[in-house]
């Protein structure tokens, strides 16, 4: 015979039914004509983006400016604290 896990009882009202929604049905095949108009259209759309540069190119500017005429700030605890953050993969986002 096997024990139970617990002694205790379940009340009745933890094993209420819950209605559950329809799923929708799944989808037909379009057959090849569907997948090669996909793959066109994800063509396209890394084509456009490749187009624009993943950074802000008027930022990396300011910056480098700064760095070259020592203007740019430069704060050693929070860099050290960005770090060790990195380090121990925590966010401070996650935080709150």
């Amino acid at each position: 015979m096997v024990d139970s896990i617990s002694s205790k009882p379940v009340p009745g009202r933890d094993r209420q039914v819950v209605p559950v929604a329809r799923a929708a049905p799944p989808a037909k095949a379009t057959g090849r004509e569907g997948v090669v108009a996909e793959q066109l259209e994800l063509s396209a759309m890394a084509f456009g983006f490749a187009d624009q540069p993943p950074v802000d190119v008027e930022r990396v500017s300011r910056i480098r400016n700064a760095i070259r005429n020592g203007t740019f700030p430069i704060y050693p605890t929070t860099i050290a604290d960005r770090l060790i953050a990195l380090k121990l993969e925590w966010n401070p986002h996650d935080a709150d």
